[in-house]
């Protein structure tokens, strides 16, 4: 049984354990207090199914944004092979700026962890995921960025997805990489939308 003290009543109230995933998100809904919201979140963490919860309520553009904060503090401390990563990259998605930045924030905090669903996303045949997995890799930039990019445009056949990532090469790429984006040309001989993007990402690696 928890405990949480009451600052103006100075008295201690005890908050309950709960037994089940539904009984935590009512406790959470039900409650207005700041200090019961905060418990409620770190115990539905806990709890199986809990995260994809939590990812909701982020996305929630109802969510005071306070809360969301500590949602997203409550995410990034999860175990990664429990987190609902997935759900987390699918907050990148939304108009809403702040759910995104908050999504990025848990993402960077797992850092390699999720190396496993960027490349799925990659090597996958669905064009809109390999270029969404491309803004994920602009957007968290972890160590091996770079090279997954450089791996994708050795073979990506589908313009729109090899521009978006020759767009973050303009960012993260270096000198030796520029073979590779001349290389393009070729593969999309013709297209002004190729020839304008890899121009530009050859003239930012440059400096």
């Amino acid at each position: 049984m928890a405990l949480i003290k009451k600052h103006l009543e100075q008295n201690i109230e005890e908050l309950p354990s709960f037994m089940t995933l539904e009984d935590a998100i009512d406790f959470f809904e039900s409650n207005d207090d700041i200090d019961k919201k905060s418990y409620a979140i770190e115990e539905i963490s806990k709890l199986y199914g809990g995260g994809d919860y939590l990812v909701s309520c982020i996305a929630n553009s109802e969510t005071d944004r306070n809360i969301a904060t500590k949602i997203a503090a409550a995410i990034a401390n999860m175990d990664p092979d429990n987190a609902p990563i997935e759900s987390i990259m699918n907050l990148l998605k939304l108009h809403n700026a702040y759910a995104r930045n908050l999504g990025i924030s848990i993402l960077r905090d797992f850092g390699d962890s999720i190396r496993y669903y960027i490349v799925k996303f990659l090597i996958g045949d669905d064009r809109d995921l390999r270029i969404f997995a491309i803004n994920v890799l602009g957007d968290v930039n972890f160590a091996e960025s770079r090279d997954m990019l450089i791996e994708l445009l050795e073979t990506e056949q589908d313009i729109n997805v090899a521009m978006t990532a020759v767009d973050y090469m303009g960012e993260i790429g270096e000198p030796e990489d520029i073979p590779l984006l001349e290389s393009l040309k070729e593969r999309f001989h013709g297209d002004f939308y190729a020839d304008f993007a890899i121009n530009g990402a050859i003239k930012l690696i440059k400096g």
